[in-house]
């Protein structure tokens, strides 16, 4: 065992120092030594060295499916039920003792499980994010996943690539790259040819080919990545179900510990005392919350999946249920994102043909970017640039905003041309004194008819630049983009167009799809650092859009409205949109996006378009729906329970449920509850929050009436019917489990509890277990026989009551959210609403998830 433990250190030693030479060593070394050249591997080689050097990938952390599986035995809720299987064996209990040994097993089994099968869905999700790498192979260029890259390959990176592995910069322009992921540098670092990059930056500015020299674990990201493997963020319901999970073991507590006090000075056996109080305790405290919050979550991730909505970060669920301002991208959201060339705007001794031909050979079709495609489809004959060759090309970037190239035609003259946002067009031309005029008239023009323009210029040999014209671009409004806006603002979600274009065009596609045309101009906002004046962020708030936006500004948006309140959802697809979509509530990299911007949102959409986001706000909102139904259901029923023992115990000295019974109840509760993750709910057509004080008044109010309920049976059936305490016992064990779930229907709804169907796996799961629990009660299994009479009297019992309860929940809500309009807020779970520019939400307006989709009065979800 050391020999080979010595052996795979000197190894792996030695592939340090290999790396790191490779890192430093002449160019020519480098290729020497990896076998390879600036075209690449072939195929057959690639392979070879795939098998030899592993997938280039960091091995995630996972943990042995026995260990975790005996992981659940372990911690405060465990040991007390484990506590309660030793107290039981100590006092010869053997019934309670296997009883309660079973709920700790099926504990284990049902949260091990579920939350591997949850583990399994998103890890089947996130492989659809995969990152794919343009790659050398067989002297033509290929896009395979990055995790089959290996030492020699040659690829190529472009402006939004994360580097996908180490790498040796071979000839051409410098670029700029953001290692602040391995760094924590904030700003980018110019790398030229011969340079290494690593893996997990990002490109920030240019493209370059790039020779691979390290991957996978040997990377310099992968020597690190251990330390951030194990990151994970708490989202505002996992804050929520903390504090509510806290304040029910607190409650437990309190109430047990009068308990044993009082039996202690009664004379109570102690052992029996302390069972009895830790199998109550372990019943009030919510077991299977942990599993409830990772099944839900994981169904959630799987349906917004169906609509084409990949979730990276689970906790965005239940952030974009509360988004109430969306900033959305303007070019392939709203639009189609398939340009057009219109007839263009020339100057004096230019031609429409030159303008069109100097733009096209600022382009490159392999890049696919859409100006650039559109540009090169403007061209009269597909043969025109054949007469000139391209002997050097600089790429767009957010900054400069333009493309150039340098040109030596069939003569040999050189010359240079560029392309790019008129006004820095006009910037560069020696011309622009006399042309600015006439260049913005025409520029508006376009603007007003829906066109975005790009500036042309050409300069001679080393000479100054001349401005040729103006190339009009046209991008449809998408056929959906009015219907969908419109359906987000009766959602209670203002949509607010993000765009670098100016403001004439801004205001021509915001009219055309239905936004207002109070459109802001971006360049007259502060940057990161600047705080804004209460006015100038009144304004931000009120704006219907933003026009002739940088990078800067998009994440100073969101800044603003968050301080204001806002929840705030960001959409983009570029490097440039990376640091506000990690800034914003819910960041959504749409369709095309590039690995920057997917790296940083939270959700990714593989379809372009507005509506699939709709959608997913939709779903978001019935899952926040099934949460919420939850909350309130577990806080109901450990109240209704623990206060019944307590009173029980303290004012008639008579424990009405023994421990095995509590143990049965719990068992059954939670095997039924899971259920939830899948039930039909209706969502609220205004963004949610967490109110704390609705969901903890109408849960004591249910509790109370709960608690009310068990005594009068209590009373009926030592009273009036005279039955003896066994037979008692057996008829409140089976009154406590049957009413305990029909609680589940009435928590579902704020409205009547038929007012939306159940889903047929919630209610097959709740008459199963009381089928279970019934027949326990009927043959005396662990307790003393009831008959088929007296659980009959039980059941309508119950269902009486739940009908009265449902009413008293209808006065309860009309009492504490009389408008329907209470709403928490996200920032600090309290009871304080968030200021928010959605409206009041209509009566009965809400959304059935059916496909008929038919609304039902009073059938709001909580807030």
């Amino acid at each position: 065992m050391s020999s080979d433990n010595t052996t795979s250190g000197a190894a792996g030693s030695a592939a340090s120092r290999v790396t790191s030479d490779l890192k430093s060593l002449p160019m020519a070394d480098v290729e020497k030594q990896l076998g390879s050249s600036p075209d690449g591997l072939t195929q057959t080689e690639a392979a070879k060295r795939l098998a030899k050097y592993g997938p280039n990938e960091i091995a995630e952390h996972t943990t042995n499916a026995l260990l975790k599986f005996l992981s659940y035995f372990w911690g405060p809720i465990p040991w007390m039920i484990e506590i309660a299987v030793i107290l039981s064996g100590l006092v010869g209990h053997w019934p309670d003792f296997f009883i309660i040994l079973v709920l700790l097993v099926a504990n284990a089994l049902v949260g091990f499980f579920e939350e591997r099968q949850a583990g399994n869905a998103i890890a089947a999700l996130k492989d659809t994010l995969a990152i794919n790498a343009r790659v050398r192979r067989d002297g033509s260029w290929v896009t395979p996943a990055a995790r089959e890259l290996v030492p020699g390959d040659v690829i190529r990176l472009r402006l939004g690539d994360i580097v996908p592995a180490d790498a040796r910069l071979l000839d051409g322009d410098e670029i700029e790259v953001d290692q602040s992921a391995l760094t924590g540098e904030s700003l980018p670092v110019t790398c030229h040819a011969g340079d290494a990059v690593f893996s997990g930056s990002i490109v920030r500015r240019g493209e370059i080919g790039a020779l691979v020299y390290a991957t996978g674990a040997h990377t310099n990201f992968g020597k690190t990545a251990g330390l951030v493997q194990d990151a994970h963020t708490v989202s505002h319901f996992q804050k929520a179900v903390l504090k509510i999970g806290n304040y029910l073991i607190l409650l437990a507590l309190a109430l047990v510990t009068v308990i044993v006090v009082v039996s202690t000075l009664r004379g109570d056996p102690i052992l029996t005392t302390l069972q009895f109080a830790l199998v109550l305790t372990v019943a009030a405290i919510p077991v299977a919350m942990p599993t409830v919050l990772s099944v839900t979550m994981a169904v959630g991730a799987r349906l917004l999946a169906r609509e084409k909505a990949i979730v990276s970060k689970l906790v965005a669920i239940e952030e974009l249920a509360g988004v109430d301002i969306l900033c959305a991208d303007k070019t392939g959201t709203l639009t189609r994102n398939a340009l057009t060339l219109g007839d263009p705007f020339s100057l004096d001794g230019a031609s429409a043909a030159d303008i069109v031909l100097a733009g096209a050979l600022a382009s490159r079709a392999e890049n696919d970017d859409p100006i650039d495609l559109a540009v090169l489809g403007g061209l009269p004959e597909k043969t025109a640039m054949d007469a000139y060759t391209v002997t050097h090309y600089q790429p767009f970037d957010p900054v400069h905003k333009r493309t150039e190239a340098t040109v030596t035609d069939d003569r040999g003259a050189t010359f240079t041309v560029t392309k790019g946002a008129p006004q820095v067009i006009l910037a560069l031309a020696d011309n622009s004194a006399d042309i600015t005029s006439a260049v913005d008239t025409a520029v508006n023009d376009f603007a007003a008819r829906g066109f975005r323009s790009l500036g042309v210029a050409r300069a001679e040999g080393q000479g100054t630049w001349q401005f040729l014209g103006v190339l009009p671009l046209f991008d449809p409004p998408r056929e959906d983009a009015a219907s969908t806006i419109a359906t987000a603002k009766a959602m209670g979600v203002t949509v607010k167009m993000v765009t670098g274009d100016a403001i004439a065009i801004a205001k021509e596609t915001a009219a055309k799809v239905g936004l207002g045309t109070n459109i802001l101009d971006a360049s007259g906002l502060g940057d990161v650092k600047k705080k804004e004046t209460a006015a100038v962020g009144e304004s931000i708030e009120t704006a219907d859009g933003f026009a002739q936006v940088f990078p800067e500004h998009k994440y100073h948006i969101v800044d603003v409205l968050q301080q204001r309140g806002h929840i705030v959802g960001m959409t983009g697809d570029g490097v440039n949109d990376a640091p506000a979509l990690k800034k914003a509530d819910c960041g959504i990299a749409v369709s095309g996006a590039t690995d920057a911007a997917r790296a940083a949102a939270a959700i990714v959409l593989l379809t372009p378009g507005l509506s699939v986001i709709i959608k997913a706000i939709e779903e978001s909102r019935r899952i926040f729906q099934r949460m919420n139904s939850y909350a309130i259901y577990r806080i109901a029923e450990t109240l209704r329970v623990l206060l019944f023992m307590t009173v029980s115990i303290l004012v008639f000295n008579f424990y009405p449920v023994t421990a095995i019974m509590i143990v049965m109840l719990a068992i059954l509760n939670d095997g039924a509850i899971l259920s939830i993750a899948y039930d039909n709910v209706k969502y609220r057509k205004a963004p949610e929050a967490w109110n704390m004080r609705l969901v903890l008044g109408i849960s004591t109010v249910l509790g109370v009436a709960g608690v009310i309920s068990a005594f009068g049976l209590f009373y009926l059936a030592e009273n009036v019917f005279h039955l003896d305490r066994d037979h008692i016992q057996t008829l409140m064990y089976l009154k406590l489990s049957v009413a305990g779930h029909l609680t589940i229907f009435l928590t579902r709804t704020r409205g009547p509890f038929w007012s939306i169907r159940p889903a047929r796996i919630l209610w097959v799961a709740v008459l199963g277990t009381q089928a279970v629990a019934t027949l326990i009660a009927v043959y005396g299994l662990f307790m003393t026989p009831l008959g088929w009479g007296w659980a009959a009297f039980v059941w309508g019992y119950a269902i009486a009551w739940a009908l009265v309860n449902d009413r008293i929940k209808l006065l309860a809500y009309r009492i504490l959210d009389p408008a329907g309009k209470n709403r928490g807020t996200r920032r600090s779970l309290t009871n304080s609403a968030a200021p928010s520019s959605a409206a009041p939400e209509p009566h009965g307006a809400n959304v059935d998830s059916h496909p008929e989709g038919a609304a039902a009065p009073e059938t709001k979800g909580l807030s």
